[in-house]
């Protein structure tokens, strides 16, 4: 029996798919209404094909095969992830919550070292009853530490007699991680001492020692492409500098574990995993390195940047979405970060929740299944050449002006991300770019806990992650700021909380329903941005009746919310009725805006607006905060 079901159906070419997607736009232009351009620097267009397949070389190559761009693994079983900061009453504590950590779904511990490592002692309480060929155990020391924890790891696989070749894990030594947070470095030492650790390492084939850390671009507000680009710039610095030390580019290559972000552009995130392990592999091959060596290492950490403390329990979404398009993409590893991450201390709640998710994928969604499940989509292929494209040439612009550490002395990595951010904190600023529930959609009646407002957000030293530790010389480079996108408004919205009095934002709805009940709508979410509180209406018989509800109400500013055509009558009436006992705001951006204004209406707020800025000249004129 004949299945073939697409026989009863005619070819479309592409061309003949656009002149429909034209003629439905009714005169509208193709490019500027459907086209997308990215913040990569690259156009996304509304509907692929079959034909866009046609040139892209990648195509024919396989899972576990060089360049590795469909995985360098035959398999998608990634390992999940989780971070234990050392607990104040020592590692016997942190020891008991890493074995519990791991009896509840975890493969995969980071442990974070302070100062220049434990003592043998401590290392060995804390890695009690941890059976390294089952686990693969990550240790984040600071520089100075490094060393001397890998080699109490290399003694223990000793003492434990366990076989080496079972044994996986990293000591995530990034001495260009603290140089590029920090703007120094031990320049004497930093190269010499991986090399050492490579050298120690030898006696664990799988065992990583050099970390690449492009994860911290993402969190300092870069583009995909950039992050890419300077992840791999990053490893090409360690690549060269080692092999002026003696050693071979298989030596380091096969040392060297990456850890990329992995933030909320679902699709592009896909791609970005997949130019990683493509790029990483031409750049090995150009150093002179074997097919095995440039299979790349791919640790993800879901995004910080996009983390909010205000309605904190949206983390959990933006973490499970960021997490498939990790696991979808082949990672090797993965760690959710904790909701609570921006405001708090980590606890088991959030740990467990955090674990849970990529649980989930694994467990009920069964995403370790498959391998590469986007392989052959004809946008997400698109893509991967898209991003391969751009970070490939960023990349080779790098290297032009002599390699990662010459470019940030020059400054040029600095200028790309400061350009970057300014667009991003603009987009936020005017809310063409939405942080669910902290510039957009905010929970009115939200109230930050008093110790949240009284003290900063936890911050890490940018070396090692361990907090309160300063590392203290000359700076070689201008530090990258990390930073969340959501900061400025949390800033706005927790100067109101301290005020004290909050101000009442109340909305004077009247004329036209439809019109009265949109603008009442934006208004609200508009003020309630800032923590104002704000006051509804279904909709005022007249205008003197709205008047004395808002004056009753205790109102600081009073929206007039109705159609462009009824605000040239009514709101100069409102204005004389209010008489200064608040601040008249018309919601809008009517034509008649200029004779208002003639007659001291001076207050508007639409779409086009400044959020950010609106909002804090507001809190200027109610004194919440000084001129």
């Amino acid at each position: 029996m004949n299945q073939n079901l697409f026989t009863e159906f005619p070819s479309i070419t592409a061309e003949q798919w656009k002149e429909v997607i034209v003629k439905d736009l009714k005169g509208a232009d193709y490019d500027k209404k459907l086209v997308w351009k990215t913040p990569e620097g690259f156009n996304v267009r509304p509907f692929y094909s079959a034909v866009d397949l046609e040139n892209l070389q990648h195509l024919k190559y396989a899972p576990g095969v060089f360049p590795y761009v469909r995985g360098v693994r035959r398999d998608n079983d990634w390992k999940v992830s989780q971070t234990i900061e050392p607990d104040s009453r020592g590692v016997a504590v942190d020891n008991s919550l890493i074995l519990s950590t791991l009896m509840k779904g975890v493969d995969s511990i980071t442990y974070r070292v302070r100062g220049e490592g434990l003592s043998d002692e401590d290392f060995s309480v804390l890695t009690k009853d941890i059976a390294f060929p089952y686990i693969e155990t990550n240790f984040r020391p600071c520089c100075k530490g490094a060393l001397k924890t890998l080699q109490q790891v290399v003694a223990k696989v000793k003492a434990e007699n366990w076989d080496v070749n079972a044994i996986e894990g990293a000591i995530d030594y990034d001495p260009l991680r603290r140089l590029t947070l920090e703007g120094n470095f031990c320049q004497e030492t930093a190269f010499t001492t991986a090399k050492s650790l490579i050298e120690t390492s030898k006696i664990l084939p799988k065992y990583r020692v050099i970390g690449v850390s492009p994860y911290i671009y993402h969190n300092a507000g870069s583009t995909i492409v950039q992050e890419l680009a300077f992840g791999l710039a990053m490893g090409s610095e360690y690549l060269s500098q080692l092999s002026d030390l003696g050693l071979s580019v298989d030596e380091t290559a096969s040392r060297i574990r990456f850890t990329f972000a992995v933030g909320p552009n679902y699709f592009m995130e896909i791609a970005k995993f997949r130019a990683a392990r493509l790029l990483w592999s031409q750049v090995v091959k150009n150093y002179g390195g074997s097919d095995t060596a440039a299979g790349i290492r791919l640790h993800a950490v879901t995004s910080e940047w996009n983390q909010t403390i205000y309605d904190p329990y949206v983390n959990l979404l933006r973490n499970t979405t960021e997490a498939m398009s990790a696991a979808l993409a082949g990672v090797d590893s993965l760690e959710v970060t904790p909701f609570n991450t921006p405001y708090a201390p980590v606890d088991e709640f959030s740990r467990r929740i955090a674990r849970n998710a990529q649980l989930l994928l694994k467990e009920e969604a069964y995403l370790d299944r498959v391998t590469d499940p986007s392989a052959g989509s004809y946008y997400i292929e698109n893509l991967t050449a898209s991003i391969t494209n751009e970070a490939w040439k960023l990349f080779v612009e790098i290297e032009e002006k002599g390699g990662y550490i010459a470019a940030l002395k020059d400054g040029f990595i600095q200028n790309l991300v400061k350009t970057t951010t300014q667009k991003k904190d603009l987009n936020i600023a005017t809310r063409r770019d939405t942080l669910l529930g902290t510039n957009q959609y905010p929970n009115f009646t939200e109230k930050l806990d008093k110790k949240i407002l009284d003290e900063q957000a936890h911050v890490s030293c940018c070396c090692c992650g361990n907090k309160d530790e300063k590392h203290d010389s000359e700076k070689l480079v201008e530090p990258i700021r990390l930073y969340r996108g959501a900061e400025a408004f949390e800033k706005l919205r927790m100067t109101t909380e301290r005020h004290g009095k909050t101000p009442v934002a109340f909305m004077l709805t009247y004329g036209n329903l439809s019109m009265c009940r949109a603008r009442a709508q934006f208004a609200c979410n508009f003020f309630a941005v800032a923590g104002f509180e704000v006051q509804d209406n279904n909709r005022f018989a007249d205008i003197n009746e709205g008047v004395e509800a808002a004056l009753k109400a205790g109102a600081s500013i009073v929206v007039a919310c109705s159609s462009d055509d009824e605000y040239a009558e009514a709101v100069p009436v409102i204005n004389e009725k209010i008489a200064g006992r608040a601040i008249v705001v018309v919601a809008g951006d009517p034509a008649c805006r200029p004779d208002l204004e003639a007659k001291g209406i001076s207050h508007f707020i639409n779409i086009k607006s400044n959020v950010l800025e609106t909002l804090k000249q507001y809190q200027q004129e109610l004194g919440i905060i000084k001129k």
